[in-house]
């Protein structure tokens, strides 16, 4: 199964590894206080879509292109997995479903 997120183009130094990723959808937005990104004037989010296969080298490409001055993350969810990756670590759990018969 695909993972699913969202990742913020203005939070990557390294903007080439948007190349291999499937990009659902994209949308700007003009940064507000709530958003504790001063420095930047607007977000590009994009939903990306990411196969299983692929999910670990994509990770650490992530990982390396993160903007290393501010702490930036991405969550990659799938039915069994989520994955938080930061500009220093990678972080995956076991997602449960609890209420499944």
């Amino acid at each position: 199964m695909d993972y699913k997120g969202v990742i913020i183009e203005e939070s990557l130094e390294d903007k080439s590894i948007l190349k291999e990723v499937k990009i659902i959808k994209t949308k700007i937005e003009k940064v507000t206080f709530n958003y504790r990104t001063p420095w930047l004037k607007q977000w590009t989010i994009h939903t990306i879509e990411i196969p299983e296969e692929k999910i670990d080298e994509i990770c650490k490409k992530i990982k390396k292109a993160f903007d290393s001055e501010h702490n930036w993350y991405i969550d990659l969810k799938n039915n069994k997995y989520e994955i938080t990756v930061f500009h220093d670590q990678i972080i995956k759990k076991r997602v449960y479903n609890y209420f499944k018969g």
